[in-house]
């Protein structure tokens, strides 16, 4: 059974930094790519960064491009954010995801995978 575990959300001031991390087990992730989406309140969930089981190849949306940074370890099957220069705008529940197509598909098509999300706040 697959989980992921999301660590790392809180509370921060606007142009604060937070680090999300996201551990995965239950099975082998040779080839998965994994990734981030979030949801704000009263907002559909959208997609923030995804990266390629090698790392090579990551997507990043608009909205957070130059703020935010997706990595991955995958000895640790874990997947990183990186956020900086936050914003009130970034506030939402941020999700951790997998799943075994191509980081591009992830970017458009839900993820079979969801972690239980951590709560990020970003204060005025």
């Amino acid at each position: 059974q697959v989980q992921l575990v999301e660590s790392g959300g809180g509370l921060v001031q606007a142009g604060g930094s937070l680090r999300l991390s996201c551990a995965a087990s239950g099975r082998s992730f040779t080839g998965y790519a994994m990734g981030w989406f979030r949801q704000a309140p009263g907002k559909e969930r959208e997609f923030v960064a995804v990266i390629s089981w090698s790392g090579g190849v990551t997507y990043t949306a608009g909205s957070v491009k130059g703020r935010f940074t997706i990595s991955r370890d995958n000895a640790k099957n874990t997947v990183y954010l990186q956020m900086n220069s936050l914003m009130p705008e970034d506030t939402a529940v941020y999700y951790c995801v997998t799943d075994s197509g191509s980081a591009q598909v992830m970017t458009v098509r839900a993820p079979k995978y969801w972690g239980q999300g951590t709560q990020v706040t970003v204060s005025s």
